[in-house]
């Protein structure tokens, strides 16, 4: 009886911790990469949060509960599938979280303003460097998801909203919300991620024979 209560008592604090953990994570890649346009913060602050967002993160809702097996020797390790989940949806949640930043940046302090493309950069994904038509240039660059289209060039007059802090890039006012897939992706890193780490620690004990 009192190895029942043990093993129900461990099995509750594996659940717990492993659930704190993930949201810890998941929800620190989302936070973390959506403040940095909102608030806005510095660049150098936002480029260590973007790292730790979009990498660390998210390399540590993998590594953290696979290398805790103490008790497991090296060799004889396994790791979850689940915590297969958790590193890919949390670069996604850092990625999308930065854009879905910069659309609450722009809908709170965006101002909306002709602009004269430049340039445009066809190489890879398009960029179109923008200037308003008084003369005032526009940072970030207008990206290919935000406006700058295959059938943009220089010359080309374009209606934008753009940061005056130069921080969220701007966009053609279509930018669509990411809400649903954020909210898909934060849930599947904590719910796989809990999972994964209650099985890793579940083998930790049994191999201890506890």
């Amino acid at each position: 009886m009192a190895d029942v209560i043990s093993r129900n008592g461990a099995a509750r604090s594996d659940l717990v911790r492993w659930l704190a953990f993930s949201l810890l994570c998941a929800g620190g890649s989302l936070g973390l990469s959506w403040l940095g346009p909102v608030v806005p913060l510095p660049t150098v602050v936002r480029g260590v949060g973007g790292l730790l967002a979009i990498l660390i993160l998210p390399l540590a809702s993998l590594l953290v509960p696979v290398l805790l097996l103490r008790r497991v020797p090296r060799k004889k390790r396994k790791v979850a599938w689940q915590l297969i989940v958790p590193p890919i949806a949390g670069v996604a949640l850092g990625v999308l979280g930065t854009v879905a930043g910069g659309a609450t940046a722009l809908a709170d302090r965006g101002v909306s303003a002709d602009a004269v493309v430049v340039s445009a950069d066809y190489s890879s994904t398009n960029h179109c460097e923008l200037r308003t038509v008084d003369g005032q240039d526009i940072s970030p660059s207008l990206s290919e998801s935000d406006g700058c289209r295959d059938s943009t060039s220089k010359g080309d007059e374009l209606r934008v909203r753009y940061d005056p802090e130069g921080v969220a890039s701007p966009d053609d006012g279509r930018t669509s919300s990411h809400g649903v897939l954020l909210t898909t992706l934060f849930g599947a890193a904590v719910v796989m991620g809990t999972w994964g780490g209650v099985r890793q620690s579940r083998w930790d004990r049994a191999y201890d024979g506890v």
